[in-house]
């Protein structure tokens, strides 16, 4: 992959099963936050699959799209848009009702400081999107943050092992998931709370990030020393076929690859890729922030792209100087400090 273009290609390439899924699924999907990271490839991927399946078929992605051209690049990809805040009651209402929601709205990156934003953003408003689709199919998007740093030698939370967010970030996450398995209960609505880390696209990630550590020279902290990720496409198709999975009483669900990645390791196959010798800093800790995804792997099963061909893409990229987006995923964390 040389392009964006050819990225964007490859992030929205529907697989066989995903269209078979689709041609099951009733009615449109209605994308709620669509302007984030992987809100557009998961927008030009259902639009794709709904295509290979031969089904008829409305996306619907809402944002502010407050500026850039992304609205414009949807459209063009057949995708309807609605402008709106989702925080603004009028403009929620006012959103068609739609068989299908994937709920993609949220807040991260700058909690601290304004603890009280993410807060309205991650618990507040599923509340509000919840009573307006009570009669819909829902997969919310969930992290994997709202697991404890668990010991290496466990493998990876899996959905049994008990919560343990660290920070207002992931307390909110949290909040978020007992607030749509309350209206799952309540109302009846099927519901996948769709925990995910990390996803890997070449313009942002852990990958990204540690491959242009070691190119300029940069030091790695390996204090948190494993990670898992996957390729965000095949996260984008887990999420869009877990709407034929969800159940009330609430599905949780984690998302992420099968490895349990080093980071040391991860830096030293770039460095022998880019001819440069990694320079760490810090030790491993015994814990990490790891999931166990086997149940989406049952289910869905493993990813198409398999970590060694996301090094190599990711090598490619940042050897040809590809575009970045400038989001670190500051995976490094260990305090719950977003």
């Amino acid at each position: 992959m040389r392009t964006v273009s050819e990225l964007e290609k490859c992030l929205s390439e529907p697989s066989a099963a995903l269209a078979a899924d689709l041609a099951q699924l009733d009615g449109d999907i209605l994308i709620l936050g669509v302007g984030g990271k992987m809100g557009p490839s998961l927008a030009k991927l259902a639009k794709r699959g709904a295509e290979a399946a031969g089904v008829k078929k409305k996306i619907i992605g809402v944002s502010r799209f407050s500026s850039g051209t992304l609205q414009k690049e949807l459209e063009d990809s057949g995708i309807e848009t609605i402008s709106a805040d989702l925080l603004n009651d009028q403009a929620l209402r006012a959103l068609p009702d739609v068989p299908n929601v994937i709920y993609m709205a949220g807040h991260k990156f700058g909690t601290t400081g304004r603890e009280y934003f993410t807060w309205a953003m991650n618990a507040y408003l599923p509340g509000r999107v919840a009573e307006k689709y009570r009669n819909s199919r829902i997969v919310s998007f969930s992290s994997g943050n709202i697991y404890p740093l668990t010991p290496v030698s466990l493998g990876g939370a899996s959905e049994e092992h008990p919560v343990g967010p660290v920070g207002e970030y992931a307390q909110s996450c949290l909040g978020r998931e007992r607030v749509f398995e309350y209206f799952s209960r309540e109302n009846g609505t099927p519901v996948v709370n769709f925990r995910l880390n990390y996803a890997i696209d070449l313009r942002y990630g852990i990958l990204l990030e540690v491959a242009s550590a070691v190119n300029e020279g940069r030091p790695i902290d390996l204090s948190m020393g494993q990670v898992n990720v996957i390729w965000q496409g095949d996260a984008n198709e887990m999420a869009i076929r877990s709407l034929l999975i969800s159940e009330s009483p609430a599905v949780t669900l984690n998302v992420t690859g099968p490895e349990t990645v080093s980071i040391r390791w991860l830096a030293e196959r770039f460095g022998e890729g880019l001819g440069k010798q990694p320079v760490f800093t810090g030790e491993e800790r015994e814990t990490a922030l790891l999931s166990n995804a086997s149940k989406s792997h049952q289910l869905f099963g493993y990813p198409r792209v398999s970590l060694r061909e996301m090094i190599n893409w990711t090598l490619e990229w940042v050897e040809r100087g590809g575009e970045t987006l400038g989001k670190p995923t500051h995976f490094q964390e260990r305090t719950g400090a977003f």
